[in-house]
């Protein structure tokens, strides 16, 4: 058994412990999750700044299905077996899902929004880099992903997104609000 099968399972081997930890990473493993947080984002990015949320939520979408295309085609490359599928030890707490687990798509859906999010925003990190580490985290927890199949779901929505992000600050017609000046050090009050 090589690291991370026993990394996996050592994650996998505490569910069934706790109903109450059970539940919570159930509630995270599941796939429809993020809609609902999704949604108040996007609300409340419309009514921060609707200009941009109208041109930078459509590229993150679309940034997410594209990644999220390019992680199941992944999985049918790689043909990597689910712990679920492969390993007898396994404490299956939801579905096992498709055959195939590397990447996680939890893993590069969750990722290519965070880093999408922290180049357009760099301290929205402290919010959604948790949550996608605690999304992965109950993947590998409920038996559906070995460890790597989420290490490499965020390194290429992590890349995906970041990259997306980075094309949009490029683009001449995107509207952000101009920096604001550093202070002169001319103009600093005297203490």
């Amino acid at each position: 058994m090589n690291w991370d099968e026993q990394l996996s399972l050592a994650i996998n081997g505490l569910a069934g412990r706790s109903p109450s930890v059970d539940w919570v990473m159930m509630e995270l493993a599941k796939p429809g999750l993020l809609w609902v947080p999704g949604v108040l984002l996007g609300v409340y990015w419309l009514w921060l700044s609707w200009r941009e949320a109208l041109v930078a939520a459509p590229v993150l979408a679309g940034a997410i299905g594209l990644v999220d295309a390019i992680g199941a085609q992944l999985k049918h490359l790689t043909q990597r077996l689910r712990p679920c599928e492969a390993l007898p030890d396994v404490r299956e707490l939801v579905g096992c899902g498709g055959t195939f687990g590397f990447p996680s798509n939890h893993a590069v859906n969750t990722a290519a929004a965070a880093a999408f999010l922290q180049v357009l925003y760099p301290r929205s990190g402290w919010i959604s880099w948790p949550v996608v580490f605690a999304v992965g985290l109950a993947r590998v927890y409920v038996g559906a992903h070995y460890a790597t199949d989420v290490a490499g779901g965020w390194l290429i929505g992590g890349s995906c997104g970041a990259c997306a992000a980075w094309v949009l600050l490029r683009w001449p017609r995107f509207p952000r609000p101009a920096a604001k000046p550093a202070p002169s050090p001319c103009h600093q009050p005297r203490g």
